[in-house]
């Protein structure tokens, strides 16, 4: 049986003009997974990753630690919702900056009510693809891992698109994958196993290379 490590890229640059970069903090959580991986000799006969600016950046910060990975095959659909667009769409008003606790968990709450009503059909922002097809990129990378390779895969990609693998492969709805989502922290590594037929959920939204009492501020979920 195969392996596939999936990765959520490390801490953006929410409540910036451009979410969509890694925040330096974010650089030093995918940097000490490398270092992790590389302490025990981990090696990878393939690497898949979105093609968002965040997810290259996290790769990038990795490989810094665990040289020699095969070069990355960029599959879009594991890029993210577009978060913002929702939101939006959610709420037809002005809203308020998210740069103080209030501000953030009005806008956490917006997104989940609003990815619900996505997922349900009843919401489709303007230059968004449906749920059915969001779900369709990612079920085309797990389709791709298990026909294409039979070691150790790496995948790095967002919150969103991991859940939703994670809930395809337990045969959850929605809603579940929507929870997962909200749960993933920055940097965080979920596992399954794999063979031709299926996948196997093996470990979820784990941080071993955070785990050391000096690091315990650089758990970040935004």
């Amino acid at each position: 049986m195969g392996t596939l490590y999936l990765v959520r890229h490390g801490q953006a640059s929410f409540g910036a003009d451009d979410y969509d970069r890694l925040s330096p903090l974010g650089e030093r959580q995918c940097a000490a997974l490398g270092a992790w991986m590389r302490a025990r000799g981990m090696r990878f006969d393939g690497v898949l990753r979105g093609s968002l600016m965040r997810h290259r950046q996290s790769l990038d910060a990795l490989a810094g630690e665990l040289p020699g990975l095969p070069e990355a095959i960029e599959w879009p659909g594991l890029n993210e919702y577009d978060a913002e667009a929702l939101v939006r769409a959610m709420h037809a008003g002005s809203l308020p900056p998210a740069d103080d606790a209030q501000g953030v968990r009005q806008h956490f709450r917006l997104l989940r009510q609003a990815l619900l009503r996505w997922s349900e059909g009843g919401l489709q922002p303007a230059g968004m693809p449906n749920w059915v097809d969001f779900m369709a990129g990612v079920t085309s990378a797990l389709d791709h891992v298990r026909s294409a390779f039979d070691g150790p895969v790496l995948l790095v990609s967002s919150g969103g698109p991991i859940a939703a693998a994670v809930a395809h492969v337990l045969h959850a709805p929605p809603a579940v994958a929507i929870e997962l989502n909200m749960a993933m922290r920055n940097s965080a590594l979920t596992e399954f196993g794999f063979n031709p037929r299926r996948h196997v959920l093996q470990a979820f939204n784990s941080l071993p290379h955070l785990d050391d009492g000096r690091r315990t501020d650089w758990v970040t979920y935004a």
